[in-house]
């Protein structure tokens, strides 16, 4: 099985495509022809197991020995579908062993990113105009490439570059993305399906969903590769043109993304794929007056300095428009648990909550409230079964832990963890050490505050890294309002462990605006596409929730168009006589 997605193993359609640069091919409208289709039912993509001796672990095992053999893979940028030849090229190391490069990837220059946004923008009419159901055709044929011809190729290339264990890169780059594809088309359908229902007699009102005016600039993150291909097909399906940077540690499981998307059908201008120093080519992104909309995940600190330049060019007249910014941030997340709680379910949800993926989860559980006629048993189990996490390769498949991403987050976490070693008001209760002689590994780390307000508790790490404080059982209320105050400012996910109703529903009510997405026993982690839409407030997002038509419908402009089919006789009213 090749694992080398290029342009000469895509699809005919998509190679003639691929010779038509700097234009969409004309899809002739069919308005009338396409009114009653129908869309499949919403459904996830089924996830595959991996136990030992299933074909699908062979498989992936397979394409992982013919990935490793030929590193460092080529990274590519693409303006129409047309990889770009660049002097200049950047490294990523791979993460489980940083003396080994993984991927070379493109340092494109300004006058490409401005090639590319001008590539988009001379296809944007005949995109917009291209009929919903082709649209959606393109993204549902690639959902099939992606959960089945490219499935181990991209999960192995996310094991790999972002040092995902098999099961974390089978939820993220095969399932999530597929569901991501499928179901952002059904979001689609749903909104152009919403139409005034209350009219007058004589009048018709409608509701055209237009695209945004300009381009949509896509930014996704390293963690997931399903991410970035959901940034830039919410917009896409709705008749946006896009420009799509992934971050610097994806890149090349971002490429493929692409390259599934191209042999799915995409028109090649349609979404330009670009690489590079992340601070110029935004720069001149954010410059042009065809911007119109961020798509964002990643960092607050980032999305900060991003929605400030837009506002300070907003200031200065640049745009045309006011453009959309929808950001998905970070998180400092929360577990809390009742006196009546399940302590061993409790247990095993912070487990996977804390450490799988070694903590770099938006959604990763970072602090703990425990109760104290509840702790001993808890910590215990805790610190127990933190002794049989296993740590290695992703290539081992018995891993749980891997790699973090890169020298900069090993440094980060380190230099966290040596300070909270030497901190008297604080008690190591597991982990507290890290490798990096041949990868960035970092052990699960548990640490138990004397105070609530310990800045442990508002820092956010993106590690393995957890917080623990033991609250007198009688304090429960006062508590609630602490868990609000705290966190840094953020407001994602968070969950309450409790068999108590009344409990339940004091945490929920309470905790109303802690969380964006809030868990009752269950980890603060695994949100599934089209069941739990995802996103949160205060400094964690715009909380557009991604999973949902309300994303989609950001990035949209739409007209209302009202009709009389009644001639006018007279422009007096009534009471006017």
């Amino acid at each position: 099985m090749a694992f080398k997605l290029s342009m000469s193993q895509s699809s005919p359609s998509v190679r003639s495509l691929g010779r038509r640069v700097g234009r969409v091919p004309v899809i002739k409208s069919r308005g009338v022809a396409t009114a009653p289709f129908r869309l499949p039912a919403a459904r996830n993509e089924p996830n595959l197991d991996y136990a030992r001796g299933s074909p699908e672990r062979a498989q992936v095992e397979k394409v992982l020995k013919q990935m490793k053999a030929q590193l460092p893979l080529e990274s590519q940028s693409f303006i129409s579908g047309k990889a770009l030849s660049v002097s200049n090229t950047l490294q990523q190391p791979l993460p489980a062993e940083h003396a080994t490069t993984f991927t070379h990837y493109p340092l494109n220059t300004p006058a490409q990113i401005n090639e590319a946004i001008e590539s988009a923008l001379a296809a944007k009419e005949s995109w917009q105009n291209t009929p919903f159901v082709d649209r959606a055709a393109i993204f549902l044929k690639a959902a099939e490439l992606v959960a089945g011809k490219y499935r181990y190729e991209l999960i192995a290339a996310t094991m790999l570059g972002q040092g995902k264990n098999v099961w974390q890169g089978e939820i993220d780059a095969a399932a999530e993305l597929a569901d991501f594809f499928r179901l952002n088309c059904n979001y689609a359908a749903e909104i152009l399906a919403k139409q005034p229902d209350r009219g007058t007699d004589g009048m018709w009102t409608r509701v055209d969903y237009r695209p945004m005016e300009g381009f949509i600039y896509a930014v996704s993150p390293f963690n997931f590769t399903a991410i970035g291909g959901n940034l830039v097909s919410g917009p896409a399906l709705m008749g946006n043109v896009v420009i799509w940077k992934p971050s610097p540690s994806n890149v090349y499981a971002s490429s493929l993304v692409y390259k599934i998307l191209l042999e799915a059908g995409l028109p090649p201008n349609v979404i330009q794929f670009v690489t590079g120093d992340a601070e110029q080519i935004t720069q001149t992104v954010l410059g042009h007056r065809e911007f119109a909309g961020l798509n964002f995940t990643g960092s607050s600190d980032v999305f900060r300095s991003l929605y400030a330049q837009v506002g300070e060019n907003i200031g200065k007249k640049v745009y045309r428009d006011y453009p959309r910014l929808v950001g998905e941030t970070s998180g400092k997340n929360f577990h809390l648990v009742h006196p009546t709680a399940d302590i061993d379910s409790a247990v095993y949800h912070t487990l996977r909550g804390a450490f799988e993926y070694q903590g770099q989860k938006c959604s990763a559980t970072s602090r703990l409230y425990l109760p104290e006629s509840r702790a001993q048993e808890f910590l215990a189990k805790l610190k127990s079964e933190i002794n049989d996490i296993t740590i290695g390769s992703p290539e081992e498949m018995g891993a749980f832990m891997g790699p973090v991403i890169h020298k900069a987050s090993f440094e980060k976490i380190k230099s966290i963890i040596d300070a909270s070693n030497k901190d008297p008001s604080l008690e190591l209760i597991a982990g507290g050490t890290y490798d990096g002689s041949t990868g960035y590994y970092v052990h699960p780390t548990v640490y138990r505050a004397k105070s609530i307000d310990h800045e442990l508790f508002d820092k956010e790490i993106f590690g393995p890294v957890l917080t623990v404080y033991v609250y007198p059982d009688a304090e429960w209320s006062s508590i609630l309002k602490k868990v609000d105050q705290s966190g840094g400012g953020f407001a994602l996910t968070g969950a309450v462990f409790a068999a108590d109703r009344t409990a339940i529903r004091e945490a929920e009510d309470t905790l109303r605006y802690a969380a964006g997405n809030f868990y009752i026993n269950c980890k603060t982690t695994a949100a599934l596409i089209g069941q739990q839409s995802f996103g949160g407030g205060r400094s964690s997002g715009t909380n557009d929730k991604a999973g949902s038509a309300n994303v989609v419908l950001r990035f949209t402009s739409p007209r209302t168009i009202k009709e009389e089919f009644f001639p006018l006789n007279g422009f007096r009213y009534p009471s006017n006589e």
